[in-house]
C-alpha cells in the first residue's frame, strides 16, 4: 500500500505551512509524521491506526506470554498478577514522570509531551512505554476533550480510548451505584421494620442519619442538574425519601483506591473502609457495614489489570485510573507504574495538573505508596503561559489569543520565567532530576526559546525544546536526548516529611516549601477536624491530599506568577476512609461539573458507511 505523506517545516502546533513536499512510501515505512496544519486529531488518528500493532505484534516486541495477556479486541489488558508472579524480581527500568509550570486555562501539554518523548525515546531505540489516565465521558463530551494528546504525539485507538476502552469507568459506577442502594434499602427497612424483624433478617440496626450521608451516586458526565436530588418520593416500599446527590464517575472514591491500591487483596481491603455515612450518634458507617464490599469488589475485579493502547508511532501506553487531581492524585496508577517500570527500560508517566498539587502527590503520596524511586522529572512549560505569568491579558478558553502571546515579547517571558523556577525548585526539593520541556508553538521566537535555555541553564538544570505536536518522536529527540543524560545522573529521592508528622505540620510544610505561602489559617471546623485526625492513631497512616486551585501556586486562580505575601486558608477537612486520605480544603470543590452552552457532543459523530467516529479531540 502507498501513502502521500506530507512533510513541512516549520515550529509548533501550526495552523500554516513553510514548506510542503509530496513524497510516496511503502505502508511499513510508515515512521513520519502526518500533517497536524492540516488533520484534526481524530484523522490523524484513523491513519495510525492502519499500522497499530496487533495483539500478537505487542507479545513478540514486549516478550509476553500470551496468558499475560487479556484479550479486548485491538486494546487488550495486562493481566498484573502474571506479570509480576513473573518479572517481580527484575530490575526497575528508569522512572520518569512529566508535570508544568502553572498552567494558562487551555493547559500545557503535558499528555502530549509524555507521548512525545515516549516517540522520541522509541526513535533513540529504547525499549520505552508509559502510563496515562483514562479519560471521563464528562470532559469528552464537554469542553477539555479527551486527553489523548494532539498532533502526532497522540493515543492510538482514540476511539476506544475516549468512549470506555476496556469498561473500567463502568465497572467503577455499578460498583459505586451498588453501594448506594445498599445504603438506600438499608435506611429503608430500618425505617419500616423493628429491631426483631431485622435481627431475624440477620441485620442489626445501623441507625444512619440521612442528613450526615457522606456517597452519592455517580455517572460520567459532566451533569449539573444532578448536583441535588430527592430520592424515595412515593411509599414505603419505594425506598427511604432523602436529600442525595450525583457526581461525576472519576471523582468516585472508588477510583481514588483504584490509583493507590497495590493487588486485588489491598483493594477488597480498601473497598471495605469506605465511608458511606455516619450513624445518629456519629459513628461512621462503611460498606462492610452494608456487607456491600465483596460484591462491590466483584464489580471491579477486572479494573486491577491495565489496558494497552499506543503511541500513534505504536509505543505501548498503559492506561489504568483516572482520579481526580484534586482530592485524589490526579494520574494513573501505582499498579500501572509497577508494571511498566519492570516491561520498559524507560517508563514515562504523567501528574495532574501542575508541580504544585500533580507533582507534589506524586512525590509525596504516590511515590511513598508504591514504594517506587523516580529518577527524571520533566516540567513543561510553553512561552504562552511563560507570559500570563509575566503579566500578559488573561487567556480564556474559546477566545483569541491577545497580541500580546503572538508576537515576540521577551520581557514577559523573563517575568514569567519565576513561576517557572519555583516549579523546578519544587522539583529540586524531592531529589528527583529536573528537565525543562518547553512545548513548541508556532508563535514561539527562537529568541525567546533561547532565552528559556539560559535562565534554566543558570538554574542549574538541564533543558529542551520539542516539536512533537507538529512532528512526533522526530520533533522530540532534543528532549529525548536530554532526559537519557538525565537519567544518567542518580537520583537523591526523598519525601517532603515523615508519615510520622501530624496533619496540620504536613499542611504548613506544603505551604510553605511547595506552594510559597507565609503561613496558614485554620477555620475551627477545620482546625477541630485536625485536631480530632491527629489524637486518633487510626489516621496516623493516612495520606495528605491537598485541595487547591490549579490556576495559581496560591488558593487564588488569579494571582499569576509567584505570589507574594499571602497565607493559605483551610476551610475544611474531607476525609476518604477507604482511599486513606485526609484532603485539607484550600478552596471551594465540585465533584460534579457542568456542560457548556458548546460541548463537543455537538460535533461528534458516526460515519454511518464505515462505522466510524468522527469529531474526538
Amino acid at each position: 500500500m502507498l501513502y502521500i505523506l506530507r512533510l513541512t517545516s516549520g515550529a509548533g502546533n501550526y495552523p500554516f505551512l513553510h514548506r510542503e513536499e509530496e513524497i510516496l512510501i511503502k505502508g511499513a515505512d510508515l515512521e513520519m509524521a502526518w500533517d497536524a496544519t492540516k488533520l484534526k486529531d481524530w484523522q490523524i488518528a484513523e491513519e495510525a491506526e492502519k499500522n497499530m500493532p496487533t495483539v500478537d505484534e505487542l507479545i513478540e516486541k514486549l516478550s509476553l506470554r500470551k496468558e499475560e495477556i487479556i484479550p479486548y479486541g485491538r486494546t487488550p489488558k495486562v493481566d498484573f498478577l502474571k506479570m509480576m508472579e513473573r518479572l517481580g524480581d527484575k530490575p526497575d527500568g528508569k522512572y520518569i514522570e512529566v508535570t508544568a509550570i502553572t498552567p494558562t486555562p487551555l493547559g500545557e501539554g503535558k499528555t502530549t509531551t509524555t507521548l512525545g518523548l515516549i516517540e522520541g525515546l522509541a526513535k533513540r531505540g529504547k525499549n520505552v512505554g508509559g502510563a496515562v489516565r483514562q479519560p471521563s465521558g464528562g470532559p469528552t463530551m464537554n469542553i477539555k476533550g479527551t486527553a489523548a494528546g494532539g498532533g502526532n504525539a497522540l493515543l492510538i485507538p482514540m476511539t476506544e480510548f475516549s468512549l470506555g476502552l476496556t469498561g473500567d469507568i463502568n465497572d467503577i459506577m455499578n460498583a459505586h451505584n451498588l453501594c448506594m442502594v445498599a445504603l438506600n434499602a438499608r435506611m429503608q427497612h430500618e425505617a419500616n421494620y423493628t429491631d426483631e424483624v431485622l435481627a431475624s433478617k440477620g441485620l442489626k440496626r445501623l441507625d444512619i442519619d440521612p442528613k450526615n450521608v457522606e456517597m452519592g451516586w455517580v455517572i460520567d458526565y459532566a451533569a449539573q442538574g444532578l448536583r441535588n436530588v430527592i430520592i424515595g418520593i412515593g411509599g414505603k416500599k419505594d425506598g427511604f425519601q432523602m436529600q442525595s446527590k450525583f457526581g461525576i464517575a472519576v471523582g468516585s472514591e472508588l477510583m481514588a483506591i483504584l490509583a493507590v491500591a497495590k493487588d486485588l487483596p489491598d483493594l477488597r481491603e480498601r473497598i471495605g473502609k469506605i465511608i458511606v455515612a455516619y450513624s445518629k450518634t456519629g459513628e461512621p458507617v462503611t460498606a462492610a457495614d452494608l456487607e456491600v464490599d465483596g460484591a462491590m469488589t466483584a464489580w471491579m475485579r477486572n479494573t486491577i489489570n491495565p489496558t494497552i493502547c499506543y503511541t500513534a508511532e505504536g509505543q505501548p501506553v498503559m492506561v489504568h485510573a483516572g482520579p481526580f487531581a484534586n482530592i485524589a492524585i490526579g494520574q494513573s496508577s501505582i499498579i500501572a507504574d509497577r508494571v511498566g517500570l519492570k516491561m520498559f527500560d524507560y517508563h514515562v508517566t504523567e501528574s495532574g495538573f501542575a508541580a504544585d498539587i500533580g507533582f507534589e502527590k506524586f512525590w509525596n503520596v504516590k511515590a511513598r505508596l508504591g514504594g517506587l524511586k523516580p529518577d527524571v522529572s520533566v516540567l513543561v512549560a510553553t512561552i504562552r503561559a511563560l507570559k500570563m505569568h509575566g503579566g500578559g491579558p488573561a487567556v480564556a478558553p474559546g477566545r483569541p489569543l491577545p497580541e500580546e502571546y503572538t508576537k515576540e515579547n521577551l520581557e514577559l517571558v523573563e517575568k514569567g520565567c519565576a513561576n517557572l523556577l519555583h516549579h523546578l525548585n519544587i522539583i529540586k526539593k524531592s531529589g528527583i532530576v529536573p528537565v525543562v520541556c518547553i512545548n513548541g508553538f508556532y508563535t514561539d521566537t527562537q529568541a525567546e526559546i533561547d532565552l528559556i535555555k539560559k535562565i534554566v541553564r543558570e538554574a542549574g538544570a538541564r533543558c529542551a525544546h520539542s516539536d512533537h505536536w507538529l512532528n512526533g518522536g522526530d520533533g522530540a529527540l532534543e528532549l529525548a536526548d536530554t532526559v537519557m543524560d538525565a537519567c544518567n545522573e542518580q537520583s537523591q529521592f526523598k519525601c517532603l516529611y515523615p508519615l510520622e508528622m501530624p496533619l496540620r505540620e504536613r499542611v504548613e510544610l506544603i505551604a510553605k516549601e511547595v506552594y510559597g505561602a507565609d503561613g496558614v489559617d485554620w477555620s475551627p471546623e477545620a482546625e477541630a477536624k485536625a485536631k480530632r485526625f491527629e489524637s486518633d492513631p487510626y489516621y496516623a497512616d493516612f495520606a495528605t491530599m491537598m485541595v487547591k486551585t490549579h490556576l495559581s501556586l496560591s488558593h487564588d486562580p488569579t494571582l499569576k506568577g509567584v505570589p507574594k505575601g499571602w497565607r493559605l486558608p483551610i476551610r475544611d477537612v474531607l476525609v476518604y476512609g477507604g482511599a486513606k486520605f485526609l484532603c485539607p480544603m484550600a478552596g471551594a470543590i465540585s465533584l460534579m461539573p457542568g456542560t457548556s452552552s458548546d460541548p463537543a457532543y455537538r460535533r461528534i459523530d458516526v460515519d454511518t458507511k464505515t462505522g466510524k467516529v468522527m469529531g474526538l479531540f
